[in-house]
């Protein structure tokens, strides 16, 4: 079965607090007289399902044009972190796959209740991973971590989560939406859009359930 864990972009989508809104406008029309539909989209490049790219916060050139498409393709694992209000390096160690070294990580937090209820506010309290759950995972050789809110760092304080993860090119998958996943093993097939010197781009994701082996 696959999952499309993509952000529909709309303008009522949520934006990090600052940025301007989404904007989706018909610029031409076929019912206004003209040759074709044509769309106008305007907005940042951090705008609903997203990666971050190094020079997000490092600023060191390293731009979505250096971000491995190997990490974005390949086994997954979605990590179902129930009501935890936090994700810090406990919280990781508890509730990691018994057996199992997942690279590349998708947290399910009660963040994802908010986009099955349809919530076009931002939320400030949203479920963050903490500096030393990020150092945990890169100690682990995570090479993806997906996240189902806009940003995988505590508002309050984004920068050092960040900087542990892109310092060690971590490929950072923001506003993934996972109420309808359960957690566990998964395929994860993500695309983000070639944007050569942006620090981010909008990326459309799915995951794909392993098939059963068949003796």
């Amino acid at each position: 079965m696959l999952y499309d864990i993509s952000l529909p972009l709309r303008p009522n989508l949520p934006v990090w607090p600052g940025d301007p809104p989404i904007r989706l406008e018909p610029l031409a029309q076929i019912d206004r007289g003209d040759m074709a539909n044509v769309s106008f989209l305007a907005g940042t490049v951090h705008i609903g399902t997203h990666i971050d790219a190094p020079h997000h916060f490092l600023n060191n050139g390293r731009t979505i044009a250096h971000v491995s498409p190997e990490a974005c393709l390949g086994p997954a694992w979605v990590l179902d972190l129930g009501d935890a209000p936090t994700i810090t390096a406990d919280v990781l160690a508890q509730a990691w796959p018994q057996g199992a070294h997942p690279r590349r990580v998708l947290f399910k937090t009660r963040n994802s209740r908010w986009w099955a209820e349809g919530v076009t506010e931002f939320r400030q309290d949203y479920v963050a991973l903490q500096p030393d759950g990020a150092q945990w995972l890169v100690e682990r050789g995570v090479v993806l971590v997906g996240m189902d809110y806009l940003s995988i760092a505590p508002f309050t304080d984004p920068v050092p989560t960040h900087r542990i993860l892109l310092e060690a090119d971590v490929v950072i998958l923001e506003g993934v939406r996972l109420d309808g996943v359960h957690g566990g093993p998964y395929e994860l097939i993500c695309a983000p859009l070639l944007i050569p010197e942006a620090e981010g781009a909008p990326a459309r994701a799915w995951l794909r359930r392993p098939e059963p082996e068949h003796n």
